[in-house]
């Protein structure tokens, strides 16, 4: 069994409860982690009981402490934006970030299509730390979409929202249709619900939310209000 987590916005006793609960093979965190230290130190207590893997979300990129306590920690290998892997047994699609319009609205011709493209034309002074700007490391480009599109999938686990959502895209319908996953999971908004897209279950996992995948919700998300910042 996987447990999917949604946003924990920096607190992690939850999971470390629903770890002890249910022993799953796996727990994989939707993104907004903002884990206050390294993310092998949050997740300590669990860390000999479960795999942990995670997907970043937009508030992973606010400061230099969130983004370097997820892809500066031990488990920085354990990032599955932008590839697809093997997870207990399911082969599992992961897309971190969001669409961000100066790169990519989707649906619409995008700005720049890749990483590399933005180096090219954004000028020196944009760079943080010799790269992108801090913030477009949690920005979804389409040469992200495009590469994980040529992979096939039994889950994709995104931050971003398909289109089941009133604030989500197409293009992760697509996505989802291309990979041939049969379930697509998602947080960013905090809103817990389920949906299709034809065959695809779609499952909100709402603020701190946990569900298996499976799609049984095992806690409720805290709220619904979406998080659009």
């Amino acid at each position: 069994m996987i447990l999917l987590c949604g946003d924990p916005h920096g607190r992690f006793d939850h999971i470390v409860q629903a770890i002890g609960q249910h022993r799953p093979v796996a727990v994989i965190l939707l993104g907004d982690i903002e884990a206050p230290q390294p993310l092998e130190r949050c997740l300590a207590p669990i860390l000999q009981e479960t795999a942990v893997w995670w997907i970043p979300g937009n508030h992973d990129t606010d400061s230099d402490a969130s983004h370097d306590h997820l892809w500066g920690s031990a488990l920085a290998e354990r990032n599955l934006h932008g590839r697809a892997v093997d997870v207990a047994g399911h082969r599992v699609a992961g897309l971190g970030g969001v669409f961000r319009g100066r790169i990519w609205g989707a649906p619409g011709a995008p700005e720049h299509a890749s990483p590399e493209d933005y180096l090219r034309r954004c000028g020196a002074g944009n760079r943080w730390r010799g790269g992108l700007p801090r913030t477009h490391r949690s920005t979804i480009f389409p040469s992200d979409v495009q590469a994980l599109g040529k992979a096939r999938a039994d889950l994709l686990v995104t931050h971003e929202a398909p289109s089941t959502h009133p604030h989500g895209f197409a293009a992760l319908d697509a996505l989802a249709i291309r990979l041939g996953v049969r379930h697509v999971f998602h947080g960013h908004h905090h809103a817990d619900y389920r949906a299709r897209i034809g065959d695809i279950e779609v499952v909100g996992v709402g603020l701190r939310g946990i569900v298996t995948d499976k799609g049984e919700r095992l806690r409720a998300g805290e709220c619904t209000a979406r998080n659009r910042s």
